[in-house]
C-alpha cells in the first residue's frame, strides 16, 4: 500500500491527510510527518499503517490536551481525569458512537506533558495559592483543602503555603470589606467566615479592628 497524496488540512494548517491508494486514511500534525519520514510514494504494510493510525491518534490527544494544560496550570490529577474521560465512548453530534482512546495511549500523552514540563503540582500549587481569589481573600486552611482535593501531595501543599506571603489576616479583611454590608448580624458574618476556614479568634479580632475604624 502506496501514499498517493499528502494534503494540508483547510481548517487546521498544522495537520496533514494521509492519503493510502487515492483514499483518506489518517491525519498526522506536520511535526509528526517530519518525525516519522512521511513522504508521498512511501509503501507500507497494513499493520505499519495501523502503528501510524495510532501516532494520529496520538497527535490529535496530545495537542488537545497541551491546550487544556496551557488554559491554567493543571494538577497531575485533573489531567489524569481529564485524559480519562477521553478513553470513554461518547456520542457525536449525528447520534454515531465515537470509541474513546486507549488507557495506553493517554498514559503516553500524561507521560510526554510530565517530561516536558507542563504538569508539575508544585507550579501548580504556586498557581492556585496565588492567584486563588486574590481580590476576594481566601483562607489558608481553605487554599490546602482545595490544593488536597486537585490531588496535591501534602507536602507540597505546606511547601507552598509556607512560601506565600499570603496571611489570614489581610485575606480576612478582604472578605469582610467585601461582605460586611451583607450581613446585619456580626454573629452570622462571624460563622461565614470560620466557614470559610478562618479560625474563630482571628475573626473576633479582624471584626473588632474593623469596627474601630
Amino acid at each position: 500500500m502506496k501514499i498517493t497524496a499528502l494534503k494540508m488540512q483547510v481548517r487546521d494548517k498544522d495537520r496533514v491527510n494521509v492519503f493510502i491508494d487515492g483514499k483518506y486514511r489518517f491525519s498526522l500534525d506536520i511535526t509528526q510527518v517530519a518525525e516519522l519520514g512521511i513522504k508521498n510514494g512511501a509503501e507500507y504494510t497494513e499493520e505499519e499503517l495501523v502503528e501510524l493510525e495510532n501516532e494520529s491518534q496520538f497527535g490529535k490527544l496530545y495537542t488537545r490536551s497541551l491546550e487544556y494544560a496551557l488554559i491554567r496550570p493543571r494538577s497531575q490529577r485533573e489531567m489524569r481525569d481529564y485524559l480519562y474521560r477521553k478513553t470513554r465512548d461518547s456520542r457525536t453530534k449525528t447520534g454515531d458512537i465515537k470509541k474513546g482512546v486507549s488507557k495506553e495511549l493517554t498514559e503516553r500523552v500524561f507521560n510526554r506533558l510530565f517530561e516536558k514540563g507542563y504538569i508539575d503540582d508544585m507550579k501548580f500549587a504556586s498557581f492556585w495559592v496565588e492567584n486563588r481569589n486574590v481580590r476576594k481573600g481566601s483562607s489558608m486552611r481553605k487554599l490546602q483543602m482545595e490544593l488536597r482535593g486537585k490531588g496535591v501531595d501534602v507536602a507540597i501543599v505546606e511547601q507552598v503555603l509556607a512560601s506565600t506571603d499570603r496571611a489570614d489576616t489581610d485575606e480576612l479583611q478582604k472578605i469582610i470589606a467585601k461582605k460586611a454590608s451583607r450581613y446585619d448580624d456580626v454573629q452570622k458574618l462571624t460563622a461565614y467566615l470560620v466557614r470559610q476556614g478562618f479560625h474563630y479568634d482571628d475573626v473576633k479580632e479582624a471584626l473588632s479592628r474593623s469596627d474601630d475604624e
